[in-house]
């Protein structure tokens, strides 16, 4: 596994973020600003049959209050166009927006907010996955069948879409089978939970809108407000100052546009900021809540004959992305391994609740918690070590997955010795302390990008880009690439990003795919300049193109270093004329294809990418008494292609560890029976901390992609969430000798299953 080692180069937006000095969102003011606050529905399920806003208006300090009558009756939705702006004759999950205010203050227009009048009659709440999919349920839209879609989902009734994966004969399989475990496994919803709230202001200058957004797709948004307030996008401009985390919960667009209208009739700039509370409750993106049925066959020998799987997502009460989550989700409950025949169908179920969305790798935590578990169970079955189980079956270069994919030299095998050995698998520990060991993959995003790269005529350059960071450092691989390709230091690169303004199409920071996607436009961009420099070198130093190369911050005669011209040369005497500025668009890698296995729901997803493979594996500490579990240590072994900037690889991994402590042992969102969220804030919801952190230990392993990003890179940002849960459970499980099966194992359900 190549890297570019060099680890001196600091990130541009460091500074300013751990002195302070960085400005978010909800730092931002403008002269004559007014702040905006959103009526919500309450209740999970309603009919409106009046809204009134009447007293609200009157409100001293009050200048606007804005409901669906004021904006375009127009259904939005990427995957169905499933609800509108403003509620509109019915609410749908409590954080349904049904008005907004725009006053002097906040707390005037959370007052303004109270006086608004809405006659809501209460319908039958659909709070549960399996009764959503049930005969005769009650419909969470009764008009499904009027919606829009962008692909030709599998729909009916509640059940906003349907995938599945079918390959070989399965009865044959489990014919051949030795042992077959059949088992189920329980998530509830989880919240990404930024440190952040979300904030949104909006600016008027005659027809055009400028936003502000702490959102991490900043294009996506930009075509929402043209989409739903009737505009094209040439006048909706979207800029993110800095954008403290997002973990795929400030994906998909949604509140800039409710923002940008009350905005428009106050005529005056509007803010809003979300509080905590909001934020548990408003956002269409949460981890979805899941049931995962499995049932494997295996022979005594350790190989899998057959699997079949039920997989059931809370859609919760609208789609925003998760059209694409049963497949994914399919994906997963197969797993990185060797399985002649699958059947797998995963249902997405409409709920009365908060819709899902793509939190850090949606569906995976869940689906391979559920998957390695099982995995761990069928090793016992045959009576094998949970790690040589998994070496038995999984997959090796050349094999072919369910869906028909032939896999390319990859590392996941790797990845299970490399962590065994970080970890030091198989030593003796205390009897209240045991390794779980868990492995898993996840695709690549292959996507259109973009990107300039310029030269000022000092020899500097600035690269202009339409990525986003999130506190990722996503963005800091860019200028590495470009020093690489050009001779030149990554320090030498300013960059532009997160306006839609400047920087050409990106799909946002989401799916792991910065690095990949506008590394190869950075790339391919500074090639056309590096051919710009050897000419013009060559001319300057007498010599033949072929003979010049790059590097130093000059252009020289190879062999003769001291026959030499400095790229700040060159680009001084190109500013008076012929100026030094490239385009790239990386065009991306077309998906494998695939053959040999039956799908329906097929959403893009049954053939991947530059998958990354990684295992992760936890020493934990359980006290029987209390159900108390501590992890204790961490190894983290990824297959990740070649590694451009290995500080930010490394705190990928870091953050993706601790983050998957916590929706294993703590995050969860209770639910009432009236559907509303039962723990909306900090105090309730518990996150992990500096001080819950463990060691962790970190390898990178396994060849450069053959057809990823630049240089062989792979996504990274995601599958660092991944398996550490499985890892998490599968220690429990050897101290206890009790199966935890249901998301998070608080202390109580460890308790509860010790004691079973």
């Amino acid at each position: 596994m190549a890297a570019i080692e060099d680890r001196t180069f600091k990130r541009q937006d460091g500074k300013d973020k751990v002195t302070g000095l960085g400005r978010y969102t909800a730092d931002l003011e403008l002269t004559g600003l007014v702040h905006c606050k959103f009526r919500y529905a309450g209740i999970a399920h309603g009919r409106i049959r009046s809204i009134d806003t009447a007293k609200a208006e009157a409100l001293p300090g009050v200048f606007a209050v804005v409901t669906h009558a004021d904006v375009p009756d127009v259904a939005h939705g990427g995957f169905i166009q499933d609800r509108r702006l403003f509620a509109k004759d019915y609410t749908r999950f409590e954080g349904e927006i049904i008005a907004a205010v725009a006053a002097a203050t906040p707390e005037i227009a959370e007052a303004a907010c109270d006086l608004i009048e809405v006659d809501l009659e209460p319908l039958p709440v659909v709070n549960d996955i399996e009764e959503s999919l049930a005969e005769g349920a009650p419909l969470v839209h009764a008009d499904w069948q009027s919606y829009g879609d962008a692909f030709d989902i599998v729909r009916a009734g509640n059940e906003a879409c349907h995938s599945s994966i079918v390959h070989g004969d399965v009865e044959a399989g489990f014919a051949e089978a030795d042992e077959v475990v059949r088992e189920r496994y329980v998530a509830d919803m989880q919240h990404a939970a930024p440190i952040e709230p979300r904030a949104v202001i909006a600016e008027w200058h005659g027809d055009q809108v400028t936003i502000w957004s702490s959102t991490q797709v900043p294009f996506n948004a930009r075509s929402g407000v043209a989409h739903c307030l009737g505009m094209p996008e040439n006048a909706v401009r979207v800029i993110v100052p800095h954008l403290g985390g997002g973990f795929g919960g400030k994906c998909e667009f949604h509140f800039e546009a409710h923002v940008a209208a009350v905005a428009r009739k106050a005529k005056r700039p509007a803010k809003l900021v979300f509080s905590r509370r909001e934020e548990f409750i408003a956002p269409d993106h949460r981890r979805e809540g899941m049931v995962v049925e499995l049932e494997t066959g295996v022979k005594r020998d350790g190989t899998i004959t057959a699997r079949r799987a039920r997989i059931l997502i809370d859609n919760g009460a609208y789609t925003a992305d998760a059209g694409f989550f049963p497949q994914l989700a399919g994906m997963h409950a197969i797993g990185p391994y060797r399985i002649p025949a699958v059947d797998v169908q995963a249902h997405l179920a409409y709920t009365n609740h908060q819709p899902s969305g793509s939190v850090r790798a949606p569906t995976a935590p869940q689906a391979n918690w559920a998957l390695e578990c099982h995995m761990d169970e069928l090793a016992r079955a045959v009576g094998m070590d949970p790690l040589a189980f998994r070496l038995h079956n999984v997959v090796r270069d050349g094999d072919q997955t369910a869906t028909g994919q032939v896999l390319d030299p990859h590392g996941a095998p790797q990845c299970l010795e490399s962590a065994a050995e970080m970890i030091g698998y198989g030593r003796d520990l205390p009897a209240d302390e045991a390794i779980g060991i868990a492995i898993g993959w996840w695709p690549s995003f292959g996507s259109s990008s973009g990107a300039y790269v310029k030269f000022n005529g000092d020899g500097s350059a600035t690269i202009v880009t339409g990525a986003q960071e999130c506190g990722s450092g996503a963005v800091m691989g860019l200028p590495r690439l470009a020093a690489q390709e050009l001779g030149m230091r990554p320090e030498d690169f300013s960059i532009v990003y997160q306006d839609t303004e400047a920087g050409p199409w990106d799909m946002g920071s989401s799916g792991s795919q910065t690095t990949l996607n506008n590394g190869r436009a950075v790339v391919e961009a500074s090639r056309v300049l590096r051919e710009r420099l050897l000419d013009m070198a060559a001319d300057k130093l007498e010599a033949a193109t072929g003979d010049i190369e790059l590097g130093g911050g000059a252009a020289y005669v190879k062999g003769s270093p001291d026959k030499s011209v400095t790229i700040a040369e060159l680009a001084g005497e190109a500013a008076g004329g012929d100026q030094l500025i490239a385009t790239g668009s990386g065009t991306p890698p077309s998906a494998p294809e695939v053959s040999g296995s039956a799908c329906v729901g097929r959403m893009g997803m049954d053939s991947w990418v530059a998958p990354t493979f990684f295992c992760h594996a936890a020493h934990v500490k359980v006290d029987a008494e209390t159900g108390v579990v501590r992890v204790l240590r961490v190894a983290a072994a990824h297959d990740s292609g070649t590694i451009v900037n290995p500080i930010g690889a490394e705190g990928q991994v870091e953050g993706g560890v601790v983050m998957g402590i916590g929706q294993a042992l703590l995050e969860g969102s209770q639910i009432g029976e009236d559907g509303t969220i039962l723990n909306p804030g900090l105090l309730e919801y518990k996150l992990q901390t500096m001080a819950d952190a463990p060691p962790i230990d970190i390898a990178f392993v396994g060849p450069a992609a053959v057809d990823g990003g630049p240089h062989g890179v792979k996504g990274i940002a995601e599958p660092p969430s991944v398996p550490t849960l499985a890892a998490i459970g599968n220690g429990i499980r050897t101290v206890t000798g009790a199966r935890v099966r249901q998301l998070p194992m608080t202390p109580n359900r460890v308790w509860d299953a010790i004691n079973a």
